[in-house]
C-alpha cells in the first residue's frame, strides 16, 4: 500500500493536468490541420493538411513574432533585475515577523482584474492623463508612450513582476543564514558571499521565476491590445483575432501551435546558454579530494605491514 501511496496522492494533480492541459492542447493541434470551409463556419476536419501552417509563416507573422520575442526577453530580464533585490531584501534584511505583510503587499495587484489593471495604465500613459499634465506643468514634453512597444513593455513588467518576486523570495528565504555568516567569518566580502553562496543556492527559484514570467508573457494579448496599438502587436493578438474576429479556428490553432513551439525552443536555447555560461563556475567550485593512491603502491605496502606484524 505504501508503494502506491505516492501515486494516489499525485492522482488528482495528474487528472487535472490531463483534463485541462493535455486534452485542450491536443484539440488545438488537431484543429490546426483543418480548414475554414465557408464564411459562416469556424472549422472543418474533413480535409486534413498542413496548409494552415503555410499561411502562418508570412512576413507579417515574422515581424510580430520578433516584436513578441523582444518584449518577452526584455520584460523577463527587467522583472529579474527588479525582482531579485526586492526578494533578497524581503528574505534577508527584513525581520521574519514582517515578511508575511510584505508578501501580502506583493500580492495586492492580483486582487484586481488583469484587464482593469492594464486599463489603469492606459489612463496613466494617455497624452491627456494626469502624468502627462503634470509633466507639462513642470516644463517637460507630453508623454507619447501610449500605443508603442515601450508601453507594452511597461505593462507586462507591472503585471508579471509579482510572479518573479515570489519564487525568488522563497529561494532566498531557504538559504541558511549560518552559511552567509560562515562566509563572512572566513573573510569573504558581501558581494563574494552573494555570488558564490547565496545566488547558486537560489538558482531553482531564479529558474522558476523566469519560467513563470516568460511563458505567460509570450502568450499575453490583453496588454498589447490595450497599451500597444498598431506598434505593439504580439502573437497572442493574432491568435485571439483568428478565434474571435475572423472565426478561423484552424488558422488560429496553427498560430497557437507555432507559438508553443517557439516558446519551447527559446526556453531550451536559453537553458543551454545558461548551462554553458555557468559551466566554468561549476567546475571551479567542484570539490576535489585528491588523486587516489595507485593500485601498485597498495599491493607493495600491504604485504610489508603483514610481514612486520608476523615478525
Amino acid at each position: 500500500m505504501r508503494k502506491h501511496s505516492g501515486i494516489l496522492l499525485a492522482l488528482p494533480a495528474w487528472l487535472w493536468l490531463v483534463c485541462f492541459f493535455v486534452v485542450p492542447v491536443a484539440i488545438v493541434v488537431v484543429f490546426s490541420f483543418g480548414e475554414k470551409p465557408d464564411i459562416f463556419s469556424t472549422h472543418s476536419l474533413e480535409h486534413l493538411s498542413f496548409d494552415r501552417y503555410a499561411e502562418v509563416f508570412t512576413p507579417a507573422f515574422f515581424t510580430t513574432f520578433l516584436n513578441t520575442l523582444w518584449i518577452g526577453l526584455a520584460g523577463t530580464a527587467i522583472c529579474l533585475v527588479i525582482g531579485m533585490p526586492v526578494a533578497y531584501w524581503m528574505a534577508v534584511k527584513v525581520r521574519p515577523e514582517r515578511r508575511g505583510l510584505l508578501v501580502a503587499l506583493v500580492m495586492v495587484p492580483f486582487w484586481t482584474n488583469f484587464l482593469v489593471r492594464t486599463i489603469g495604465w492606459q489612463i496613466l500613459l494617455a497624452p491627456e492623463g494626469w502624468l502627462s499634465t503634470l509633466a507639462q506643468g513642470i516644463g517637460l514634453p507630453a508623454f507619447e508612450i501610449l500605443n508603442t512597444r515601450q508601453a507594452v513593455l511597461l505593462g507586462v513588467v507591472y503585471n508579471y513582476l509579482p510572479l518573479m518576486i515570489l519564487p525568488l523570495f522563497v529561494a532566498f528565504d531557504r538559504v541558511s543564514g549560518p552559511l552567509r555568516e560562515a562566509s563572512a567569518d572566513l573573510g569573504a566580502p558581501k558581494w563574494t558571499t552573494f555570488f558564490r553562496i547565496t545566488l547558486p543556492l537560489a538558482q531553482p527559484g531564479i529558474i522558476a521565476g523566469v519560467l513563470l514570467v516568460y511563458i505567460p508573457l509570450m502568450g499575453d494579448y490583453i496588454t498589447a491590445t490595450v497599451l500597444g496599438g498598431a506598434k505593439g502587436n504580439m502573437v497572442g493578438q493574432l491568435v485571439a483575432g483568428q478565434f474571435q474576429t475572423a472565426l478561423n479556428w484552424s488558422l488560429g490553432s496553427a498560430m497557437a501551435v507555432v507559438l508553443i513551439g517557439i516558446i519551447l525552443v527559446s526556453v531550451a536555447i536559453g537553458a543551454g546558454i545558461v548551462w554553458l555560461v555557468t559551466l566554468p563556475a561549476r567546475n571551479r567550485n567542484r570539490l576535489v579530494l585528491g588523486p587516489a593512491e595507485p593500485a601498485a603502491a597498495r599491493s607493495v605496502t600491504v604485504p610489508a605491514v603483514v610481514e612486520g606484524a608476523g615478525a
